[in-house]
């Protein structure tokens, strides 16, 4: 009788080894290392994605005790002729193929605000994704919780292979108050920014 319970409790285990789900097989890219899901952004998700994005720095900036920002039209349209302008460059950084400046493309966009900064990266991840390796580098994570910044515009260029040209650009509208000396900054808080400093991700491999 001693051997029975064993015997039964190894049945069991394998009955339900076999009533378990199949896990599907990993899918593997041509290097061997396993191969990256293509993020697509349809037409119709353009809207979700960018509430998606401004609801994800929001949270991040509110757990810092910081003002949440506010869409912007000029600077989303700025971000967005960015973002196709790097595509057709194949290169992600803040000159324009005109060789403009992220502060003169603001300006073009018609933003009569002080423009604090702009993100690039070059990427198959999210949007979600996007933001937080942003949040991981110390530079590009002060862009993102510049206690001056009120606005941002947020966009993209997806290429048919589903690489995202991703352009996040922050400014402050006219009338704020003075920012606070960089020599004193808040405790727990990343200084102000200087105008005009623009920070890039490297390019991040599908696979």
């Amino acid at each position: 009788m001693r051997l029975v319970r064993p015997l039964v409790c190894v049945v069991l285990l394998a009955a339900a080894a076999a009533c378990a789900p199949m896990q599907p097989a990993m899918q593997l890219g041509p290097d061997g290392q396993p191969a990256q899901r293509v993020y697509r952004i349809a037409p119709g998700d353009a809207e979700r994605v960018r509430a998606r994005a401004l609801d994800s720095v929001n949270t991040l900036r509110s757990a810092r005790g910081l003002a949440p920002l506010e869409p912007n039209a000029q600077l989303m349209a700025a971000a967005e002729r960015h973002s196709r302008d790097m595509a057709s460059q194949g290169r992600a950084w803040h000159f324009g193929s005109d060789g403009s400046s992220p502060i003169q493309r603001v300006a073009r966009a018609g933003y009569r605000g002080e423009m604090r900064g702009e993100l690039v990266s070059e990427t198959f991840e999210s949007e979600l994704e996007t933001i937080n390796a942003w949040m991981d580098e110390r530079d590009t994570r002060a862009i993102l919780m510049d206690r001056e910044a009120r606005d941002m515009g947020f966009a993209w260029f997806q290429e048919g292979n589903g690489k995202l040209w991703w352009t996040l650009v922050v400014g402050t509208p006219e009338r704020m108050p003075t920012p606070v000396a960089a020599s004193s900054p808040m405790q727990g808080l990343p200084a102000p920014l200087v105008p005009g400093v623009f920070e890039e991700m490297r390019p991040r491999p599908a696979g």
